[in-house]
């Protein structure tokens, strides 16, 4: 399983950072996030051939609510599973949620690599608990962490690229954060206005955050993500959605910053929109068979977006020589190659990402090479 140490002309955060600007690396960049890459003499190898990692904390921001209170309250179920009870106390009423958090599988708790959560119990119940939820966003102050981003990447150096992030997207955080999806289809058939003041003031909130990011050590920024278009719908995607990337890109543009948002779902009925946008990249794309779109297919409607793809999960768990032709296959398809990017940005089963993660590290250096003709 042992990969030859090259001697490459670019660093792997250089890599990356020429193919996010639309510029001719050496190679096709191949990156991972750094929470989901275990330390050892593989990922130490894979390193020395290229991998960079995605280093997403810290954060370039703080934020302070004074006039809000949070507490947690640790306890166990009748199930026997642990969970976090949040309570948040503001002037205009008291919010509480509840978190649960386990392992994957089944495993001993000190072999355990991922850990998974769910929200019992939502924020948002009913129509009273609109204003002290509104409270809650309002009091919110943000405040530069830029010393605390630049020594983590200064610590990192060119074996990292450090990412920003801007939250979820007003609408993405009222469904996914407080309602879900069965609570926010109840408020937005009943009392659409108010769901709407809501998020009136929840883009005020973001507004605040995106000069921070802009004028942050960050290159490059995420924001939000995990657009579902079977929850969100292609006309709220482009009316509520869309508006934010714009405002916030411009913003971001100012600086030389770059903009992208993490689309890992179908994308398909979203593919209009984002080719619209002022997005610089797609990222956490999942190529068919993990979306309903192929890679060319996202070529074409994105000619002057930077893809930057998750490699199809299923795969994974496929033979090796299934993994090396995949991986061949997104080449091709993705050619001339220069403003494309592989990445990981799901959990590989600990059984299987060394043998995977190998294989189209191999292939990425044998043909990854730039530049690429289509096959």
């Amino acid at each position: 399983m042992t990969l030859n140490t090259p001697n490459d002309r670019m660093s792997p955060r250089a890599r990356v950072e020429a193919a996010l600007r639309g510029e001719e690396p050496d190679m096709v960049p191949f990156t991972h996030y750094d929470t989901l890459f275990p330390r050892c003499a593989v990922e130490r190898q894979l390193r020395n051939d290229g991998l960079c990692i995605v280093q997403r904390r810290p954060s370039v921001f703080t934020v302070d609510s004074p006039n809000v209170s949070r507490e947690e309250v640790h306890f166990t179920g009748s199930d026997g599973r642990a969970r976090i009870r949040t309570i948040i106390r503001t002037p205009a009423g008291t919010l509480s949620s509840i978190h649960i958090t386990a392992p994957i599988g089944d495993r001993p708790a000190d072999q355990v690599m991922s850990w998974t959560s769910w929200r019992e119990e939502r924020l948002f119940k009913g129509p009273a608990d609109y204003e002290p939820l509104e409270f809650m966003i309002q009091d919110r102050h943000y405040s530069p962490n830029y010393e605390v981003f630049q020594a983590q990447a200064e610590l990192m150096g060119d074996d990292a690229i450090m990412r920003a992030q801007i939250p979820y997207e007003p609408l993405q955080e009222i469904i996914i954060e407080y309602m879900g999806i069965d609570q926010f289809a109840i408020e937005w058939a009943e009392r659409r206005e108010r769901v709407m003041r809501l998020h009136s003031i929840m883009v005020e909130d973001r507004r605040k955050i995106y000069p921070l990011v802009a004028r942050s050590p960050a290159l490059i920024a995420n924001y939000g993500g995990n657009v579902a278009p079977e929850v969100v719908g292609r006309t709220r995607f482009e009316q509520l959605i869309i508006p934010c990337y714009d405002e916030a890109a411009e913003v971001l543009h100012a600086h030389g910053k770059l903009l992208g948002v993490h689309f890992d779902a179908n994308v398909r009925a979203l593919a209009p929109g984002i080719a619209r946008s002022k997005l610089d990249y797609v990222e956490a794309f999942s190529p068919h068979p993990s979306s309903d779109m192929t890679l060319a297919e996202a070529r074409a409607a994105w000619p002057d977006k930077i893809l930057w793809i998750n490699f199809p999960s299923a795969i994974h768990l496929e033979p090796i020589p299934t993994i090396e032709a995949m991986t061949r296959r997104l080449l091709h398809e993705a050619a001339p190659g220069h403003r494309f990017l592989i990445g990981i940005t799901e959990d590989v089963p600990a059984d299987r990402w060394q043998q995977s993660l190998c294989a189209i590290m191999r292939v990425i250096r044998e043909d990854g090479r730039l530049p690429m003709e289509c096959a």
